[in-house]
Parts: C-alpha cells; structure tokens; sequence
C-alpha cells in the first residue's frame, strides 16, 4: 500500500530559475536513466522476485526512487515556471510551453516520451541486480554533468543529495548479489560450453593510423585464457588449441562417473515415482486452498519430471529402470505420520506441519538433482544437463513457495492467550 506524505526527502530551493537547465532536469524525470524508469523497474523486479529479503530490499529503493521522482519534478518545474508567461522563456523548449503549459511531463530533455523500454527486467534476480548497478552507475554521472552545468546553488545542493544517493544503492544492490554467494560468472543454471568459455579471440589485429596496437592483459592472458588469432585469418597450420571449439562433446569417462550418473538419475526415478502417489494424499489432507493446490501444481510438474528423467536414460543409452529410493521412502513414510496425526490438530498447525514434511523432501529432491547435474555437466552432457536444470529449477520453486505459503499461515494461527496473574 502507497501513501503519499506532502514533504520531500529533501527540500527543494531555486533562486534563479533557468528555463533551459529545467529542460535538462527532465532527463532525471523521464529519460532513460531518470527516477521513474528505476522506480518501475526495482518495484516490478521486487514483485517478481521470490527471494524475500531482497524482495524488500528492491521494494524499499523502487519506493525512494518515487520520492526522488517527487525532488527532480519539483526542480523542473521551478525552473521552467518562467515558460508559463515569458516568450523568450518559452522558445527554451515549445513542448513543454505550449503543449505542457510550462510544466513537467514525461519526456527527456529531448522531448522523447518515456517508454517501458528503458526498463530492464530478466527475472534472473542475479542478473537484474547487476543491472541496478549499473543503472545506479549512469544516473550518478548524469547529475554529476548536470551538477557541473548549474548555477543555481539550491539546485546544485539538491543535485548532490539525489547523487549521493545513487552511490547509496550501488552499494546496497552490490552488497544484496555478494551476499547470494554466487560466482561472478554463474548466470543462469546451463553451463557453457567447455574450451570455448576461455577463448579469447584477437579480432582486432594490426597498427592503426593513430598508433593503436594489440595489448595484452588480465583480460586475454593468464589463468585459464587460450589466447586464439582472428577466426577469419586462421590458417589451415594453427595448432589444436588455436582452433575454435564450437560445441561441447561427451568428455571420455575415465573413473566411472558415467555408471554414477546413471545411479543418481535411478534413484531421483524412484524418488519422484513415489511422490506421484504421496502428493495426492498430501493434497486431500491440506486444509488450505493455497497449499491444496500448490501440491496439485507440484504433482502435475513431478509427472513430467518422470519424464525427463526418461529422457535422459534414452539419450545416455540405458534403460529407465528405478533404484529403491530409501531417503524417499522414509520421507514419505514421515509425511504419512504427519498427516495422520494432524487430524487432531487446528487447521493452520495441520498444514504448518504438512508443509515442514514437504519441504524436506523438496530439499531431498534439490540435492539429488544438483549431484546429478553437476556429473552431467562434467560428462559434459549438454542436453541432460538442459533437463535437469528445468527439474531443479522446479523443486527450488517449490520449496519457495512452501516458504510463502508458511508465512501466511504463520499470520492466521492464533498464539496461546496470555494466563492473567493473580494475587
């Protein structure tokens, strides 16, 4: 819920407006790198991210940058209010003096309309706050240059304070992605290719007219670097390592991870042919309608699961043959206990119950499904590790969900009432 309170963050002074630098301003309010464009997309990051603490995080900043919206509107407006009624104000900008009325609207200082394009939204909360830095990053130099073409000293005051803000959120938005404890170059769950991830190519090759030269650096030499000539001057004669690699192929099996993999993937067949028959149960004993059909979602996505797993089994050569899963089995076995003695509980107990014993098995199934991506991965079976990163990706979307679910019902179950003291 909005709430808008009648007093800016900072408060805003012009002493002498400036007809042409209120033009300027419009770029903060509705360019690319301007307030509203990271106010929509930090809240509409924050509505689509399951992860809660940096979903409060996304909504706290998307909310300031309304506020901020609010200081860069009313500094626009105080400058080009001499547009209203002065010609050679208004020959600044005519959109804004004729069509505008001398007031703010939401086009840059180009007189463009904002668009949602200028949003960046993957629903990757990784990626998208990767770009939030660097979305922070352009908006400071933007008022930093519209800092340095001010005259104006309460202008400039208020400049410094939205700037300063922008280096708070770099490091707010820098501190959420360390904090994930993700590799800097883990984007998404398919691997890339093996060989051709460390291939730099030299593609821009020769003296130019002003002295440009080829350079090394951290950035094509060391470490794991293949430092390869240009794809289109190669010869027939360049050594192996020169060559492009172009896909990945099925690595030589040297120490059985092969036989390994082909277990892991038995035992999560097993696994998920097991719940096939448990989440009906668990389903039909949920008291609530969210958490009844979150385990009619998840058995519809466990069935096809089933059939990944024997679409891997086709793809390596070996037939679907499950292994007694008994991790599973005595998950199961819990949850049937849990959902027998939740008959005698309230509601929101019962399913609170319910969704701790679904959840251990959504944790069962992560790591199952982890082992046995990662050993397709260095087997380098690209297409199975396609497969099992769509079913872990599902069964982490599962147990977030368990999360949310939980917390509601954590709001409806009433606490014991408090035993009044007697003298």
């Amino acid at each position: 819920m909005y709430h808008h309170v009648k007093k800016l963050m900072y408060t805003v002074r012009v002493d002498e407006p400036d007809p042409r630098f209120g033009n300027m301003l419009l770029e903060q309010f509705g360019g690319a790198n301007g307030e509203l464009a990271a106010a929509m997309q930090y809240s509409i990051q924050g509505l689509n991210c399951e992860d809660p603490d940096r979903k409060d995080l996304l909504m706290d900043i998307g909310t300031e940058e309304l506020s901020h919206l609010e200081i860069v509107g009313t500094l626009a407006r105080m400058h080009l209010k001499p547009s209203k009624f002065d010609r050679q104000a208004a020959e600044a900008d005519p959109l804004i003096a004729i069509a505008g009325g001398g007031g703010v609207n939401l086009f840059n200082s180009q007189g463009n309309a904002w668009t949602a394009d200028y949003l960046k939204i993957t629903g990757e909360l990784d990626v998208d706050l990767r770009s939030n830095i660097a979305a922070e990053a352009r908006a400071k130099i933007v008022y930093e240059r519209l800092i340095n073409f001010c005259d104006d000293a309460g202008t400039k005051d208020a400049l410094q304070f939205l700037m300063t803000r922008e280096i708070t959120h770099m490091k707010a938005f820098s501190l959420a992605l360390e904090s994930m404890a993700k590799p800097a170059f883990s984007i998404g769950r398919i691997a890339p290719t093996p060989g051709l991830v460390d291939q730099f190519f030299n593609d821009s090759t020769g003296t130019g007219d002003h002295g440009e030269i080829d350079t090394r650096g951290p950035w094509n030499e060391g470490g794991e670097w293949v430092f390869t000539e240009s794809p289109a001057i190669q010869s027939g004669e360049q050594s192996p390592a020169a060559t492009i690699v172009t896909e990945s192929s099925p690595a030589v099996d040297e120490v059985g991870l092969g036989e390994l993999l082909v277990d892991e993937l038995r035992d999560i067949l097993h696994a998920e042919k097991q719940l096939t028959k448990a989440l009906p149960k668990m389903a039909q004993a949920a008291r609530f309608d969210q958490l009844r059909e979150l385990f009619e979602q998840h058995l519809a996505e466990t069935e096809v699961q089933v059939e990944r797993i024997n679409e891997c089994f086709e793809m390596l050569g070996k037939s679907a043959r499950a292994k007694p899963c008994k991790g599973m089995m005595g998950l199961v076995e819990e949850g049937q206990e849990i959902m027998a003695e939740g008959e005698e509980k309230e509601d929101a107990a019962a399913d609170l119950a319910l969704i701790g014993a679904a959840q251990r098995v959504e944790h069962y199934e992560i790591a199952g499904y982890t082992t046995a991506r990662n050993l397709a991965q260095q087997l380098r079976h690209s297409t199975i590790v396609s497969l099992l990163s769509k079913s872990l990706a599902e069964e982490e979307n599962a147990d977030q969900l368990l999360n949310q679910v939980a917390r509601s019902l954590m709001s409806v179950a009433k606490m014991p009432a408090a035993v009044e003291q007697t003298e």
